[in-house]
């Protein structure tokens, strides 16, 4: 890939993300309203791509983002370095009764034709208060930095997060790292403070300073304010429409090599075909396609994405680094939460072809 990104060599680390941590309570197929009991899952867009590098892919990763000092803190914490992430911590202090809080998220799974069901409590979110100069970038990436990575998620919170995003970035590059973002759009985020016009504005000034973008077509038009077709009016694993939108992304933002997305067909909650396609520096690659028997479809595509960045890491080929974010993709929805809990080995066996069959 030396010839689209010039990703250096080795770094002290590999890969380093902004954004805000969050703890999701799942309890499985029961909805929410006749809930008795629910699983902890530690979470976060742009966290989890951090940790499903470490741990699966065996890379060196951090993430700069809020911590609160109390007990889901420490829990959140916990589990932050188990996965191996090296976290950089902007501190809070809690008080006792209404915050600052680490986000609460509740995504039930669904079952067959009933969807999952996903809502959130963000009040008073120790991530929504992040800002410029809440970081030391300089001291982050004193001993080398290779990838910088961020999301729309994040961006959506406050009116002061997109400037933290754009504000790593900017010391991101000077360290000569190589800078994606996750588009991610979530309009729920956006409307409680900025809304769609503001939401194309941060994210705009965002990817300016952005190399790879991971999103799909509604995430283009939504958050980038291009034009494209109906993406209700036709299979969802069709890419001629996402490839169609990528000549005003870069008549828009010149800089930007790489666009890469995922496809999913959802026939029920628990079966869908899966795909993933890129766009790299003028050529198109589309991943081969499988059909998913999902147990929990949440942080699939931050599987795809530390995947794919994975294989540019490593110096694969655009399609082989594709293949990897595919399968790592597909891999992680056999799996309970939003970060991996499978091997490398098990993700390069299936990228090549790899079946169900026991491993003896």
């Amino acid at each position: 890939m030396s010839d689209t990104l010039n990703i250096r060599p080795a770094g002290g680390l590999d890969f380093v993300s902004v954004g805000a941590l969050v703890h999701r309570l799942d309890p499985g197929i029961v909805p929410w309203r006749k809930a008795s009991s629910c699983q902890i899952h530690v979470s976060g867009g742009e966290f989890n791509v951090a940790a499903n590098l470490a741990d699966c892919f065996r890379m060196n990763t951090g993430i700069a983002t809020a911590m609160v000092d109390y007990p889901i803190g420490d829990m959140i914490h916990e589990r932050v370095r188990a996965m191996g992430v090296t976290p950089f911590y902007r501190r809070f202090k809690h008080n006792g009764v209404n915050g600052p809080n680490m986000a609460t998220v509740y995504s039930d799974r669904g079952q067959g034709v009933r969807a999952p069901v996903v809502f959130y409590n963000r009040s008073n979110e120790a991530g929504a208060q992040l800002k410029p100069g809440d970081f030391d970038w300089g001291a982050i990436f004193k001993n080398g930095i290779r990838w910088f990575h961020s999301g729309g998620i994040f961006a959506a919170l406050s009116e002061t997060t997109g400037e933290v995003i754009i504000e790593g970035m900017k010391a991101a590059k000077q360290a000569g790292a190589i800078c994606s973002f996750d588009l991610n759009f979530r309009e729920k985020l956006w409307n409680i403070w900025g809304g769609a016009h503001k939401a194309a504005e941060v994210i705009g000034r965002i990817v300016a300073n952005a190399d790879v973008l991971v999103g799909n077509e509604e995430d283009l038009q939504k958050g980038l304010n291009v034009a494209g077709q109906d993406v209700e009016k036709r299979s969802k694993l069709d890419p001629s429409a996402f490839f169609a939108m990528i000549g005003q992304v870069t008549a828009k933002f010149p800089q930007v090599k790489i666009v890469a997305t995922t496809l999913r067909e959802v026939a029920s909650t628990n079966r869908h075909t899966w795909g993933a396609v890129a766009w790299v520096n003028g050529k198109t690659h589309v991943s081969p396609t499988c059909e998913l028997d999902v147990l929990d479809r949440v942080g699939g595509g931050d599987g795809f994405a530390s995947g794919f960045v994975y294989g540019l890491l490593a110096g694969e080929s655009a399609e082989e680094a594709l293949k990897l974010g595919w399968a790592h993709g597909a891999l992680l929805t056999t799996t309970p939460g939003d970060t991996t809990m499978v091997t490398l080995e098990q993700v390069k066996a299936f990228a090549k072809g790899g079946s169900a069959r026991i491993q003896r």
